[in-house]
């Protein structure tokens, strides 16, 4: 096993190269930052004097490998908008991020694993027929179009939940406080992804449900509780583990526009910021930091195989 992290972690580096060369010539090629300065106050002069400060007058290869140095060095550069340091920047919104994530993870499952497999025992019943249905329409509705009308039936007709932030201006928050400011996003982020995966656990628990050692044990009368629950699902854990892998970069990705539309102070409504003041530092932070979640979040759904299943051995 110790082999095998270490072999993924030498693969996953030139791959963390690659993306952000890409990520960097694609930034420059859109333009640079200094464009959104220009005005009648600010002169020609004022904002070549800025460029030869930040040292984006030289070619694109030679400002990539000096951001490259800094990044060995442990610094990922400075906000050009605010000068702050950009490992302090996303220091202070990855934990509401990683909060959002995890909630909406943890609930997604709560919804889409007991979903999935009373759909998979009620085949073709009405029962089944609700639940896939379901699924399909929850998978099928934009993210945004769904924030708005969560935004819309909460706060403006019922007043009942806030529609932006992650605490109440003014008071001190508290857990109650930041669990009603994250009903909403939740409700979005869990329901695009239960919808996704209530599919893939419904076939994994049929296909797993038709085995013959399924029949043998509900012919010795162990009972269809244990025969489902102890049999059954935890044969059909790995590819419930694939969906689980799959879903955390999707989250990672689905999170900026949610953290947008209800302005949680996370990494996406800074994203989203960056993004519209062409922050270079700051946006390569986000996508280095973006790309070592994928590779992290395959790696350990590679190590959770072999934990589910003891016959897969990792080379």
């Amino acid at each position: 096993m110790g082999k095998y992290i270490i072999k993924r972690i030498l693969i996953a580096i030139p791959v963390l190269i690659g993306i952000t060369i890409i990520d960097y010539g694609i930034m420059c090629l859109v333009g640079s930052p200094l464009e959104m300065m220009q005005g009648p106050r600010v002169s020609a002069g004022a904002i070549e004097a800025k460029e030869i400060a930040l040292g984006l007058d030289k070619p694109f290869y030679v400002q990539y490998f000096i951001w490259l140095g800094q990044l060995l060095q442990g610094n990922l550069g400075y906000s050009i908008k605010s000068s702050q340091a950009v490992s302090v920047m996303i220091g202070s919104h990855l934990g509401p991020t990683l909060l959002l994530m995890g909630v909406s993870l943890l609930v997604s499952l709560l919804i889409s694993i007991p979903a999935g497999i009373y759909s998979a025992v009620h085949q073709y019943s009405k029962g089944d027929y609700a639940v896939v249905t379901t699924s399909f329409v929850s998978s099928s509705i934009p993210s945004f179009f769904l924030s708005l009308l969560l935004v819309y039936l909460f706060t403006v007709k019922l007043g009942i939940l806030p529609s932006s932030g992650m605490t109440t201006l003014g008071t001190g928050g508290g857990a109650a406080d930041v669990a009603q400011h994250m009903v909403m996003p939740v409700i979005v982020l869990a329901v695009s992804m239960a919808g996704s995966n209530i599919r893939y656990i419904r076939s994994s628990v049929l296909e797993i449900l038709q085995q013959d050692y399924m029949r043998t044990a509900r012919a010795k009368g162990i009972g269809r509780f244990r025969v489902i629950y102890k049999h059954g699902l935890r044969n059909a854990l790995v590819p419930i583990v694939t969906v689980i892998g799959m879903q955390i970069p999707t989250l990672f990705g689905g999170a900026v526009i949610i953290e947008q539309v209800f302005s949680w102070p996370g990494l996406g409504l800074m994203t989203m910021n960056a993004i519209s003041n062409r922050d270079y530092p700051v946006i390569m932070g986000v996508c280095l930091l973006s790309a070592i979640v994928v590779l992290v979040a395959n790696l350990i759904t590679d190590i959770m195989y072999a934990v589910v299943d003891p016959t897969i051995q990792l080379k």
